[in-house]
C-alpha cells in the first residue's frame, strides 16, 4: 500500500507554502513572489520551475541546499503545522485498519523529500504504521512514476517477497498520482480530497475513484450515502459521500486490477 501525503492524508493549510518560500529565499537570495504548480509534482521539479519563474538558474547542488533548509524549517515549524494544518478525516483509521490486516505493508510515494514526509506525518500522528524505508521520495527522481518503481523495488528488497504489481495499490488525489501508478503498472485508488474532482481522476485512468468520504464493505461495495442502491450489487466505488475509509476499498480495487490482468470482466 503506497500512500500519497499532501491532500490524501494531510493538509498543511498554507504552512507548507510558507516554508517553501523561506527555504527558497535562503538558498537563492530571492524572495519568492510566486510558486510553480505543486499538485502531483516532485519537490525538485517545483523548485526548478519556481526558480525559473524568478529568473534564477538552479542545479542539483542548489536543490540539495534547498532540501536541507526545507527539512530544518519543517522541524522548526512543527507546531505551526499541527495548529494550522490537519490530518484528513478518517486517515488515521484507514492506516490503522490496514496495519491490522495480515500481509499488508504501508509506505508512501510523495514528491516531498523524505525528512519532510516524516515530519508531516509525525506531526499528525500518522507515522506509526508507515514503513518509511520502503517509500519513494522527491529526492529519488523528478518523475513520479520512477518514485513508484523505486518504492516497489525497496519493498521487494526489504521484505524478500516477490510482490506482484497487481498486489500493490497507490492511493492519491491528483491526476499525476494516477498517471504515475498506471505508468508503473499498478492499480490506483484515487480520492477526490484535493483540487481534482472524482470525474477528472476517473478520466485520468484511476482503477477506482471515490469522493472525499466513502464507506464500503469488504468487497468495496458502497454501503451508505449513495444516491441509489445500485452500488450494493457491484464493486462500484463512486457516488457515495459518507466516511473516508480507503482501507476497506483495497480488496475491491486489487480484485478489479487482478481480474483485468486475467482478462476477466
Amino acid at each position: 500500500m503506497l500512500w500519497d501525503i499532501d491532500h490524501t492524508l494531510i493538509a498543511t493549510r498554507g504552512v507548507g507554502r510558507e516554508i517553501f518560500g523561506d527555504a527558497f529565499e535562503q538558498v537563492t537570495g530571492t524572495p519568492m513572489r510566486e510558486q510553480a504548480a505543486v499538485d502531483g509534482m516532485t519537490e525538485p521539479v517545483i523548485f526548478r520551475r519556481t526558480a525559473e519563474l524568478h529568473g534564477v538558474t538552479s542545479d542539483r547542488t542548489m536543490f540539495e541546499a534547498f532540501a536541507r533548509h526545507s527539512a530544518e524549517l519543517h522541524r522548526q515549524r512543527a507546531h505551526d503545522l499541527r495548529e494550522r494544518g490537519h490530518a484528513l478525516p478518517g486517515a488515521a483509521a484507514a492506516l490503522a485498519t490496514l496495519a491490522d490486516t495480515n500481509g499488508i505493508v504501508q509506505s508512501v510515494v510523495t514528491g516531498n523529500i523524505r525528512p519532510v514526509a516524516e515530519v508531516k506525518l509525525q506531526v499528525f500522528g500518522l507515522d506509526t504504521h508507515i514503513q518509511f524505508p520502503y517509500g519513494g521520495y522527491g529526492e529519488d527522481h523528478d518523475d513520479r512514476a520512477e518514485l513508484v518503481r523505486t518504492a516497489i523495488a525497496r519493498i521487494r528488497a526489504g521484505t524478500g517477497a516477490d510482490v506482484a504489481l497487481t498486489d500493490v495499490l497507490l492511493i492519491g488525489d491528483t491526476s499525476a498520482d494516477v498517471a504515475a501508478g498506471r505508468a508503473a503498472g499498478i492499480p490506483v485508488l484515487a480520492v477526490a480530497t484535493g483540487r481534482t474532482s472524482a470525474a477528472e481522476l476517473a478520466d485520468a485512468g484511476a482503477t477506482a475513484t471515490v469522493r472525499d468520504r466513502v464507506v464500503v464493505n469488504a468487497c468495496g461495495w458502497p454501503l451508505e450515502g449513495c444516491p441509489d442502491d445500485a452500488g450494493r450489487d457491484r464493486c462500484d466505488l463512486t457516488g457515495c459521500d459518507s466516511f473516508f475509509a480507503a482501507a476497506t476499498a483495497v480488496p475491491a480495487v486489487i480484485e478489479i486490477e487482478s481480474s483485468a490482468a486475467r482478462g476477466q470482466p
